[in-house]
């Protein structure tokens, strides 16, 4: 079995897969039914002063992702102090724990959380895309916890200069990303938004987001020297893989946890380990920030190489004859591609089930 611990800022996960600040973490119970799930770590569901009110309905799954008006806890802080984190403190595994939202609020909330708290995690998802509050938000944690702080990043466009600003200001670690939004899904069974909010809009999470996710590390792996929880759409082992790869050190779940349950942590992690095992990795290490070397070797090329058959794996299933826009692929006794009519898009390389085909 691959080595797939983590040590991040000196806290030690037994695997880099835990709940992200969400309804997966919403409280002491869901936290303590996560680790037996086998989550490496616990992020609580992010607390501010007062309790949100939160729309109804809040979730909602759609095509290829998940819709969601959820906000901060609907507990009370006083709930939290006074039960829910010393339920979440006898898991066992390090606690991170969510706070939110202004310098105000975090300096007051910090030191009340402090006894419970392995590292904080900050969010930024109402702040905007102004670097100042996020910044002052990280300084007044810092003041508060000796533990480290990490700060929860919204999909910006200009992510990678508001990275370097936090690791600047003394973020020892960032959590990207946070949902996607605003958007909308629309019930047209009835004409009325899927969401509760007064908008009627929500926020995009799921599998839908993990190329956008994926990308925002890759960018700020680039610039930064901290750590990064990955956040966004990893529903498996192979995603964990695809976010290392992009220079993430541990992941956060969400949705699939919402969807699936508390043992998907578990699930995931073991996905992990298979895929390292399968690939002839003993180490997680091996490959954190991969793509990052090779695209540094990789040649850009425009012209058309067709993709390679592996007949053994090959069913002649159809789907990729179905799916190419150039006809270029053909099913007699074997699967033919020819390479004159071939555009080389990749396509037929990503949709083949077997994994039969290979650029």
């Amino acid at each position: 079995m691959a080595k797939i611990s983590v040590n991040i800022c000196g806290l030690e996960f037994p695997n880099p897969v835990m709940p992200a600040a969400g309804p997966g973490s919403k409280d002491g119970a869901m936290c303590q039914a996560a680790a037996r799930g086998g989550a490496g770590g616990i992020v609580t569901k992010t607390i501010s002063v007062k309790p949100a009110e939160i729309p109804r309905p809040c979730m909602a799954q759609v095509k290829g992702g998940f819709l969601n008006t959820e906000l901060w806890s609907e507990l009370p802080k006083e709930q939290w102090l006074e039960k829910e984190y010393k339920m979440v403190k006898e898991t066992g595994v390090p606690v991170i724990i969510g706070l939110g939202y202004t310098a105000e609020q975090i300096s007051e909330l910090a030191r009340l959380v402090k006894p419970y708290a392995d590292a904080l995690e900050l969010s930024t998802h109402y702040v905007g895309t102004d670097v100042a509050p996020m910044i002052n938000a990280l300084k007044a944690a810092k003041e508060a916890v000796d533990v480290p702080v990490f700060l929860k990043m919204s999909p910006h466009t200009d992510i990678k200069e508001i990275a370097k600003a936090a690791e600047a200001a003394g973020a020892d670690g960032l959590v990207m990303i946070n949902s996607f939004g605003p958007c909308m899904g629309i019930d047209v069974d009835t004409g009325l938004p899927l969401m509760g909010s007064k908008t009627g809009y929500g926020w995009l999470s799921g599998a839908a987001i993990r190329p956008l996710a994926v990308r925002c590390i890759y960018d700020v792996a680039q610039v930064v020297n901290i750590p990064i929880f990955g956040v966004g759409g990893v529903t498996s082992g192979r995603d964990v893989a695809e976010m290392f790869m992009a220079g993430a050190s541990a992941v956060q779940v969400c949705t699939e946890g919402i969807l699936k349950g508390p043992n998907v942590y578990g699930k995931i992690a073991k996905e992990l380990n298979d895929f390292l095992d399968s690939h002839g990795y003993t180490d997680i290490a091996q490959i954190k920030g991969l793509t990052l070397k090779k695209m540094a070797e990789r040649a850009y090329r425009a012209e058309s190489i067709a993709p390679e058959v592996n007949h053994d794996n090959c069913t002649k299933c159809g789907i990729c004859e179905v799916s190419c826009m150039y006809s270029a692929i053909s099913r007699d006794e074997q699967l033919k591609i020819d390479p004159l009519k071939c555009f080389g898009c990749g396509l037929c390389v990503t949709r083949c089930p077997k994994s039969a085909l290979s650029l």
